[in-house]
């Protein structure tokens, strides 16, 4: 009588040489792949702001048009109250309560004539222009909503936002309010140190900008922008010591290099946007402007113009 010998197949197990193998072949593969999808992201998000900042440059156009001019940006209003560029700019393009522009506006803070008629009320809707841009793609919040304060700011005015979101200590998550500066083109200088003087004038969202970041505590004792006119940007250091901020890389990143012979800013003749990009810090290399340059690095400036 023969035996019946019945063999089953058995698949080995990984050994523990071969699994460490395989996973730190999965270990650089993920290495490789997160940086790339990042960059990805980057790209597709400075897409994305370049896509808002042609559409409002349309919207600008079209204002221009119809008022034979652009949108003012200078710091005050004509009582003498804060009222920076980037809110201008929300009001030419939205009207201060985002119900349309007032044709008759003074761009005064508080969207009065200065005596006692509102432009911005319930009752005057039917004698304002349509919004130049749609309300669902606009995003457009008040200061308070962003930075929790509006400063020495009166009103609590709306900003146009761009579209690199982060969380707020506010609680919301949005973008940094877009920087707006209309050529002066009586003035023919590009220097910071005589900004009254000069075709663009810093000055006219400064304030605005010395909030500082919204996500961090307020300057002093968080970090300031690297444009801003006080403070120092802390997350960078030079021979150990904080790097202070300095309104002359704004300069530096809208002067053209294509003219050599004076400083002259682009877009002399019309007007600067102006996001903080990526890192949501104004005077960065990531800075997008409605005009195409390869930035300098804001620690490399300020070492070789110390």
């Amino acid at each position: 009588m023969k035996s019946t010998i019945i063999q089953t197949k058995k698949k080995a197990a990984f050994t523990i040489v071969e699994l460490l193998t395989v996973m730190s072949i999965i270990v650089i593969l993920i290495g490789l792949l997160v940086p790339a999808i990042n960059m990805a992201k980057r790209y597709a998000q400075l897409v994305k702001q370049k896509a808002q900042f042609h559409s409002m440059d349309g919207a600008i156009e079209l204002y221009n048009t119809e008022f034979e001019g652009y949108p003012p940006s200078n710091a005050l209003d004509s009582a003498g109250e804060s009222y920076c560029g980037a809110m201008k700019l929300c009001e030419a393009m939205m009207g201060q309560d985002l119900m349309g522009f007032h044709p008759n506006s003074l761009f005064r803070a508080d969207g009065t004539d200065g005596v006692s008629f509102d432009f911005y009320n319930s009752n005057t809707e039917s004698a304002r222009i349509g919004t130049y841009l749609p309300l669902e793609s606009a995003d457009a919040y008040r200061i308070s909503q962003i930075y929790g304060t509006q400063g020495n700011f009166v009103n609590d005015n709306f900003v146009l936002c761009d579209v690199y979101s982060q969380q707020t200590k506010t609680g919301i998550k949005t973008g940094m309010p877009i920087l707006y500066f209309k050529a002066n083109v009586s003035k023919t200088s590009h220097d910071a140190s005589t900004p009254a003087n000069d075709i663009f004038n810093y000055l006219d969202n400064d304030e605005l900008v010395n909030f500082g970041m919204p996500w961090e505590a307020a300057p002093p004792a968080g970090p300031a922008h690297p444009i801003s006119s006080t403070g120092f940007d802390t997350r960078y250091k030079i021979n150990g010591n904080p790097v202070p901020s300095d309104p002359r890389i704004f300069y530096e990143h809208t002067r053209s290099e294509k003219i050599t012979t004076i400083s002259r800013p682009y877009k002399s003749d019309s007007y600067i946007l102006l996001s903080a990009g990526f890192d949501g810090e104004y005077g960065t290399r990531d800075d997008v402007y409605n005009f195409d340059k390869s930035l300098i690095d804001f620690v490399d400036f300020i070492q070789q113009n110390p």
